[in-house]
C-alpha cells in the first residue's frame, strides 16, 4: 500500500533523523556520507561510537569525518558535522552502553534506524561472533522498541547467511539452530568448549560469520509484529564504483586484500573456480540501496518482513577469471611503490597444483627473499607475511570455488518505484558497472586509500617493476641454463637430443652462405 505524501527519496529523508550502528566500519561510512550529501535537509544523523585503541568517541568521530570520502561533501557544506551526532555505546553493552540523556535524545528524535555493526571476520570464536551478530541485534532490538517514531529499522546482514543452499530467495530462512538455545549455550560454556563444538554447530556452513548471520535474521523475524524490521543482503563488499570517488576503500577485508597482495606479487596462486562468479558488489551502490530500501518500506508499507538482496551475479555477471585478468592487468601499468615481485595471480580448481604452486611460488621464494633480507642486516619478513596470508586467503577458499543464485526481485520492484532523478541520485542499478573500467579504479583505490601512495609516484614504481622484470628474466635463464647442463651431464637421452639439435644447428649455419650466393 502506498502512503500519502512525498515520492522522492530526498524529501523523504527533510527533517527526519537517522540512528546509525556501525558508522565507523566501511558501509557505515559510506551510508553516512551519502545520506548527508544526497539529503542535504536531513535533521541529525545519530551514530553509536565507541571508544577505541586510547582514542575517546570525540576523537574518532573527528577521525571518521577527517577521511578523505567526506571531501566532496565538505565542498558542498562546510557546516555538515553539525548534524552527526555521536552517542557513546558499544553492542557489546546491555542496552548498547547509552546513557540516559543520550537514550532520550535518541528515542525522542529518531524515526529510521540503521543497524551494521557486527564482526565480519570469518574466522571469529564463536563467543565472540554470536555476542556481536546475535547478542549485538538482541540488544539492538529491544533498544528500537523504545524509539517512539520508529518508521524502520534496517539490519544489515549478508547475502551469504544461507550459502548452505545453492538458490537462495528473497526470505528469512528457518536457523539452523533457535536463536534462545545458541545464546543459552553461549552463557554457560566457556570460550575453549564452543571452539572445540564450533565445527559441529556451523555444520555446512563455512565459518561463524555466516552461521551467526543467519540466526540474527531469524531472531529479527520473530519479532517482525512489534518492529517494522527490513533485511538488507549485500554479497561482497568492494570498493567504490563511482561515489563520491571511484575506488575509495578503506580496509584490507573481502577482496581488497587480495587485490593488495595480488599488487606486492606476493599472492601468486588462489584456490577458485576461473569461471565462477565473483559477486562484488561496490559499496557505494550498496549505501544507495540500504537509503532506498528504508524509503520503500515507510511509502510502500507490507504486511511482511521483506528481505532485499544486493548482489551482482545473475544481473552483470563477474567472474573469478576475469578478476586475475584485469588485476594483472591494472597493476602491471599501475604498478605500487612496495611491489616484492612481477605480479601474477592465478586460479586453481586443483588442490594438488594449488599446494605445488604455493611450495615453490609462495613459500620456497619467501625463505630466499627472507635469506637476502638476513644477509643485508635487515629483518626477515616475509615467510610470516607468507603465513598470514594463506590464513587469510584461505577464509576465502569456500566463496572462490562455490557460487549462488540470489533471486532479485524486490530490487527490481524498488527501481520501478523509484523516480527517473532518484534513479540516477541513488543509482544501484548493477547493470551500470563496467568491470574493467571498476577494476582499474579499485587498483588505483588501494594504491591511494588503503596503502596511502600517491599517483605522483608511479613513474618511480613502474621503473621498480622493470627492474624485477629484468631481474626475473635473468634469474629464469640462469636456471634454464643450470637445469638443462645438469640434464645433458646426468641423463642420456637429453644428451642424446643436445648432440642432434647443435649438430643440426651447425648444419642450417653452413650451408647459409650457399643459400645466399645462390640467391
Amino acid at each position: 500500500m502506498e502512503m500519502a505524501g512525498t515520492h522522492s527519496i530526498s524529501e523523504f529523508y527533510h527533517g527526519r533523523s537517522i540512528f546509525i550502528t556501525g558508522a565507523t566500519g566501511f558501509m557505515g561510512k559510506a551510508l553516512v556520507e551519502k545520506l548527508l550529501r544526497s539529503c542535504p535537509g536531513i535533521k541529525n544523523v545519530y551514530i553509536l561510537i565507541r571508544p577505541k585503541r586510547g582514542k575517546d568517541v570525540s576523537q574518532r568521530l573527528e577521525e571518521l569525518l577527517a577521511s578523505k570520502l567526506f571531501e566532496k561533501l565538505k565542498r558542498q557544506d562546510p557546516d555538515f558535522s553539525k548534524k552527526v551526532i555521536p552517542v557513546t555505546g558499544d553492542i557489546l553493552h546491555e542496552n548498547l552502553g547509552v546513557s540516559q540523556k543520550d537514550e532520550e535524545r535518541v528515542i525522542n528524535d529518531v524515526s529510521v534506524v540503521f543497524h551494521s555493526a557486527a564482526t565480519v571476520k570469518f574466522d571469529e570464536e564463536m563467543k565472540l561472533a554470536v555476542e556481536m551478530n546475535v547478542v549485538g541485534v538482541n540488544r539492538m532490538i529491544q533498544f528500537c522498541k523504545k524509539i517512539k517514531n520508529l518508521e524502520v529499522l534496517l539490519h544489515v546482514s549478508t547475502a551469504y547467511c544461507n550459502c548452505n543452499v545453492k538458490y537462495i530467495d528473497e526470505k528469512v530462512y528457518e536457523p539452523p539452530l533457535a536463536p534462545h538455545k545458541l545464546l543459552d549455550a553461549c552463557e554457560w560454556m566457556d570460550g575453549d568448549v564452543l571452539n572445540t563444538l564450533t565445527p559441529k554447530m556451523i555444520g555446512n556452513r563455512p565459518n561463524t560469520y555466516t552461521y551467526t548471520k543467519a540466526i540474527a535474521e531469524y531472531m529479527l523475524y520473530q519479532n517482525k509484529e512489534e518492529l517494522p524490521v527490513v533485511i538488507f543482503r549485500p554479497s561482497i563488499v568492494g570498493a567504490s564504483w563511482n561515489e563520491p570517488v571511484p575506488g575509495w576503500v578503506d580496509n584490507y577485508n573481502g577482496p581488497t586484500g587480495l587485490l593488495a597482495a595480488i599488487g606486492n606479487g606476493l599472492l601468486r596462486v588462489m584456490k577458485g573456480d576461473f569461471y565462477g562468479t565473483s559477486d562484488i558488489i561496490p559499496v557505494d551502490i550498496a549505501s544507495n540501496m540500504m537509503i532506498a530500501v528504508a524509503w520503500d518500506n515507510v511509502v510502500y508499507k507490507s504486511d511482511e518482513l521483506k528481505v532485499y538482496h544486493c548482489t551482482t551475479g545473475q544481473m552483470n555477471k563477474f567472474t573469478w577469471g576475469q578478476m586475475e585478468r584485469m588485476s594483472h592487468e591494472c597493476f602491471m601499468k599501475n604498478p605500487v611503490n612496495t611491489v616484492a615481485r612481477i605480479p601474477n595471480p592465478r586460479f586453481t580448481k586443483s588442490y594438488v597444483w594449488h599446494e605445488v604452486c604455493v611450495l615453490f611460488d609462495h613459500v620456497l621464494p619467501a625463505y630466499l627473499m627472507d635469506m637476502m633480507m638476513w644477509v643485508s642486516g635487515k629483518r626477515p619478513i616475509f615467510v610470516k607475511i607468507q603465513d598470514k596470508l594463506r590464513k587469510a586467503v584461505g577464509s576465502l577458499d569456500y566463496f572462490t570455488q562455490n557460487e549462488w543464485v540470489f533471486s532479485n526481485k524486490n530490487l527490481d520492484d524498488l527501481l520501478n518505484k523509484m523516480t527517473p532523478e532518484d534513479r540516477k541520485t541513488f543509482n544501484f542499478n548493477v547493470k551500470s558497472i563496467h568491470w574493467p573500467t571498476y577494476m582499474e579504479s579499485y587498483c588505483l583505490g588501494i594504491k591511494r586509500f588503503v596503502l596511502r601512495e600517491e599517483l605522483s609516484e608511479l613513474s618511480k614504481a613502474r621503473q621498480t617493476l622493470k627492474r624485477l622484470q629484468r631481474i626475473n628474466f635473468a634469474v629464469n635463464v640462469f636456471l634454464f641454463i643450470a637445469v638443462w647442463r645438469l640434464l645433458i651431464n646426468r641423463v642420456a637421452v637429453a644428451r642424446t637430443l643436445w648432440n642432434f639439435l647443435l649438430g643440426w644447428a651447425i648444419r642450417i649455419f653452413k650451408r647459409m652462405p650457399k643459400v645466399a650466393k645462390s640467391s
